[in-house]
C-alpha cells in the first residue's frame, strides 16, 4: 500500500489528504499548530509536527515560508523520502512577484537545502476547491508533478491512483518555475476576481 504523510491541515491538505484515502493510500495527517489535528478523517492517522513521519512520500501542504521551519525540524528524517513541495513563492506583500531567482524555484531551492530527499512539484497549480471536486470544468482535474527521479513522480501518482484526478508528469525540476508562474498566474486571476478559486488549467 502506498503511504503518505501530508504536514499542513489547511484546505490543501485536507483535500490532499481526502484523494490519498479515495485511493487507498495509508495518510498521516501532521498538524503544525501543536496540537493534534482535528477534524481528520478517521481513516487518517493524525499527528502533530514534530513527530515522526510514517509516509514514504512527504507533502509539504504549507505556506512557502513554513519550509524553513520544516527543513529545520524533518531535514535529516527526510533523507530517502518522496518530499512534494506544493509552495508558489508568491510575494504576498505586493502579490505582483515571486520571491525565487528568476533561473530558479521554491522547489529547487528546497531541493538544494534537503539534499537527500526526492524534490518533486505538484499541486501548486490547483486549487483545493478542483482537488476536492476532482473536476475542472467537466475535465478531470489535473495534477501537474515536476522532478528530476521519475521513481519519486511514480510513487506520488501512485498514492493517488484510483482518486479520481489525473497526473500528469511535467519533466524535470527545471519545469517547477514554470509551474510556478502558472501558479502565479492562477492565484492573481482569482484575487483579482477574473476567475473563481473553484477554476483552473485542464488538459484537453
Amino acid at each position: 500500500m502506498a503511504s503518505i504523510s501530508i504536514i499542513g491541515t489547511g484546505n490543501m491538505g485536507s483535500a490532499i489528504a481526502r484523494l490519498a484515502l479515495a485511493a487507498g493510500s495509508d495518510v498521516q495527517v501532521v498538524a503544525r499548530d501543536g496540537a493534534k489535528a482535528e477534524g481528520v478523517d478517521p481513516a487518517a492517522t493524525a499527528a502533530t509536527f514534530g513527530d515522526a513521519l510514517t509516509g514514504d512520500v512527504v507533502v509539504l501542504a504549507l505556506p512557502y515560508p513554513a519550509l524553513d521551519d520544516v527543513v529545520a525540524t524533518y531535514g535529516e528524517q527526510l533523507t530517502g523520502k518522496v518530499v512534494v513541495d506544493i509552495t508558489n513563492p508568491l510575494d504576498f506583500a505586493t502579490f505582483d512577484d515571486l520571491v525565487v531567482p528568476a533561473d530558479s524555484s521554491a522547489a529547487a531551492g528546497l531541493a538544494d537545502r534537503l539534499p537527500g530527499a526526492k524534490v518533486v512539484k505538484a499541486f501548486n497549480t490547483n486549487f483545493a476547491a478542483t482537488l476536492a471536486t476532482g473536476t475542472v470544468g467537466g475535465l478531470p482535474t489535473t495534477v501537474l508533478v515536476a522532478g528530476d527521479d521519475a521513481d519519486a513522480k511514480a510513487a506520488l501518482a501512485a498514492t493517488l491512483d484510483g482518486s479520481g484526478v489525473r497526473v500528469v508528469d511535467a519533466g524535470s525540476l527545471r519545469r517547477a518555475r514554470e509551474l510556478e508562474a502558472v501558479g502565479f498566474l492562477q492565484l492573481t486571476l482569482a484575487a483579482g476576481e477574473k476567475t473563481g478559486w473553484d477554476a483552473g488549467l485542464a488538459l484537453v
